[in-house]
């Protein structure tokens, strides 16, 4: 697909806002069978553990073995993944993780506490989670920054056993994913995926244990199992296609901005790459420079199924307009590729990451900047954040009153308690009120 056309949409077109709507739609709707198969699957891990997991992981892995015992990856094992890697790649791996640890640590929130006039205590007490699990994909689609994003803010945040599952399918093992385990301090790792694995994570079996939360990308399989577990467990988000918004004033290399599209079109047919800006002979150029750069491209195919089925170049009247079409769409990732980010940024509301400045590529974002890649997708940007320290934290409250404090407002609880008709809890306020 080399003659695509890329949708040219102008914010002063009458039915911009029907036709913007129509671009940004995407069903997230699970497929019926997808559904049932992996709740099979669920099922058969929490009534069978083991013995269920060991079956799917012959099915789907084609990796036959005698115990789940012999899934797990030992630390010796993933220290000899980092030690034996190119030196490039380990030096890579280990920048990265310094930079996002040292981000991440900034993240990190402590327990508070006040006292009013007459003693009552009040605060919070913030608490890492016991256990976290972290799924990695594996096989051809392996993602090393992926361990580092989700391990690293856990391990910062205090959890106490960080779980990792890599599905190895025909047991082709990735050295580069469990070298990112070692460095990014992973505790446990075991070698089974798809929702068999997202089961185990949540329900525990005899041998790979239950976790409080799972974070992480996957397939269909994957994120469906994830949607059907939520509430035994927390996880991280439903996420959906990989998404790029660029704003550029028009003065940035046309060939940069469509390689920064491009970055996001390359992951899957449905991703979706967006320029607004108000110069329209700029879209023009880029445009061109689209159709010029996909030749030289690995993944060219995609790339262009990408293009043509979900991009668009939209045409705006200024860069304020452009901050409220961004606002509209919610990014995930947002490029504001201007003069000025500074000032402009200052308009946007709604976006998973902002990328300051003409030199800010997303790409560096997805491995090294620092801040985290795991980002609210499909708009999902209006109300949730970042995959961050606080994710692995949970809050307390903490509430101590004194003698006084339940003298005082026990009257308010017992007056509130009638009204509600809950004479229990009005009489034990009560009970504490002085004569």
């Amino acid at each position: 697909m080399t003659d695509f056309k890329i949708t040219r949409l102008n914010a002063s077109q009458s039915d911009f806002d029907s036709a913007l709507a129509r671009l940004i739609a995407w069903d997230d709707s699970v497929d019926h069978q997808v559904n049932e198969s992996v709740r099979h699957i669920l099922q058969q891990v929490k009534a069978r553990g083991d013995a269920a997991v060991l079956e799917f992981t012959e099915k789907f892995d084609r990796l036959k073995v005698g115990s789940v015992a012999e899934l797990e990856m030992d630390q010796a094992r993933l220290q000899t993944a980092l030690d034996t890697i190119p030196q490039d790649q380990r030096a890579a791996l280990e920048k990265a993780a310094e930079r996002i640890r040292d981000y991440h640590e900034r993240q990190n929130q402590a327990s508070w506490q006040y006292e009013d006039e007459d003693g009552t205590v009040l605060g919070q007490k913030v608490t890492p989670l016991d256990r976290a699990g972290l799924y990695v994909p594996g096989g051809k689609a392996a993602y090393p920054s992926s361990v580092l994003m989700n391990a690293i803010p856990a391990k910062v945040a205090g959890v106490g056993e960080v779980v990792m599952v890599v599905p190895t399918p025909d047991g082709v093992v990735n050295d580069m994913v469990l070298a990112s385990a070692a460095i990014a301090g992973v505790d446990r790792v075991f070698t089974v995926g798809g929702a068999q694995a997202v089961g185990a994570l949540a329900y525990g079996t005899e041998t790979i244990p239950a976790v409080d939360k799972i974070v992480g990308p996957g397939n269909i399989f994957v994120a469906t199992a994830k949607r059907e577990v939520f509430g035994t467990v927390g996880i991280d988000m439903i996420a959906g296609p990989s998404e790029i918004l660029v704003i550029c004033d028009g003065k940035t290399d046309p060939d940069w901005i469509a390689m920064d599209l491009f970055s996001q079109a390359e992951h899957d047919e449905q991703a979706q790459s967006i320029l607004v800006s108000p110069d329209a002979e700029f879209l023009d150029a880029v445009e061109a420079s689209i159709h010029k750069l996909l030749p030289t491209m690995e993944r060219s195919g995609i790339i262009a199924e990408s293009m043509g089925s979900r991009a668009a170049l939209i045409q705006v009247a200024d860069l304020s307009e452009a901050a409220r079409v961004s606002n509209r769409i919610a990014p995930e990732h947002l490029e504001l590729s201007v003069e000025n980010p500074e000032v402009l940024v200052e308009e946007i509301r709604h976006a998973g990451a902002i990328f300051m400045g003409r030199f800010t590529a997303e790409a560096l974002g997805d491995y090294c900047a620092g801040p985290n890649h795991v980002l609210p997708t499909s708009g999902t940007a209006r109300f949730s954040s970042p995959l961050g320290v606080y994710d692995f934290q949970k809050r307390s409250s903490i509430i101590g009153f004194s003698a006084a404090g339940a003298d005082r407002m026990g009257r308010v609880a017992s007056v509130l308690a009638r009204g509600e008709g809950l004479t229990a809890h009005a009489r034990s306020a009560e009970y504490r009120i002085k004569d």
